[in-house]
């Protein structure tokens, strides 16, 4: 456990940032699982709608640099992959 009260509010911090971290990429994971299961169910037209709502959620991720922008970007490419087959 820290000593100084700065370190002390470091943890502090870093424990809340943590936690709205998670929050943000199982977000991000639950619309791209959505997704996926729309596919496998052969819904063509609700998965175009949720493609959008993925990209949404992966772009928010990038901006708040939870993950890069180059897996943002392969993500994006596979899952746009997967609605046109």
């Amino acid at each position: 456990m820290p000593n100084l009260k700065a370190s002390i509010k470091d943890v502090r911090k870093s424990k809340k940032r943590r936690e709205q971290n998670l929050d943000n990429k199982a977000n991000m994971k639950k619309a791209i699982k959505g997704f996926t299961v729309s596919i496998s169910s052969a819904d063509k037209k609700k998965a175009g709608e949720l493609l959008s709502v993925v990209f949404k959620a992966i772009d928010k991720a990038v901006k708040k640099n939870i993950i890069h922008k180059n897996n943002a970007a392969r993500k994006k490419s596979r899952l746009s992959k997967m609605l046109k087959k």
